[in-house]
């Protein structure tokens, strides 16, 4: 499993839970992003930087993709993308993007963006707070804990090879 982190709009209060759950579980991480983005010093951890440009850090991410691998974005178009690759998102303040929730959050995006254009004024994102830290770090725990739980499941007798 690969951890893409999608660097545009990442919090910098994420920066230091990443960088100790790629230390502790010696995942392999991809930052990418338009702009240089640092969690900090890991050999776990690559760097790419992609030319300015509507979705070009979305289209490498989604090229880069495997099965199983996730994605750490805010951007739910991505994330329906990740989803239909088959694998998994979380967003900044600890939501897991799934099946039951990307078409939901998609209409709601695209109905706020007509209403933007339209020339009315909405309230942006709240700022990022240590309450939304809390909150992706206990989803991210619970994504890996589910990760291993998976792995460590002995194979149904359906699965087993003969």
């Amino acid at each position: 499993m690969t951890l893409y982190i999608d660097g545009d709009a990442l919090p910098t209060l994420l920066k230091p839970t990443l960088l100790r759950t790629i230390e502790r579980l010696q995942l392999d991480a991809v930052v990418i992003s338009n702009k240089r983005i640092s969690l900090g010093d890991s050999s776990k951890i690559r760097y790419l930087i992609v030319d300015q440009g509507a979705d070009k850090a979305d289209d490498l991410i989604v090229e880069m993709l495997h099965p199983e691998d996730l994605v750490i974005t805010s951007d739910i178009p991505l994330a329906d993308r990740v989803l239909n690759a088959g694998a998994h998102a979380i967003n900044h303040r600890g939501t897991r993007y799934t099946p039951e929730n990307i078409k939901e959050l998609l209409a709601t995006r695209n109905l706020m963006e007509r209403i933007r254009e339209s020339g009315e004024i909405t309230p942006g994102p709240k700022p990022f707070s240590p309450k939304d830290l809390h909150a992706f770090a206990n989803q991210l725990n619970a994504f890996f804990q589910e990760m291993q739980r998976r792995s460590s499941k002995p194979p149904r007798k359906a699965d087993s090879v003969l």
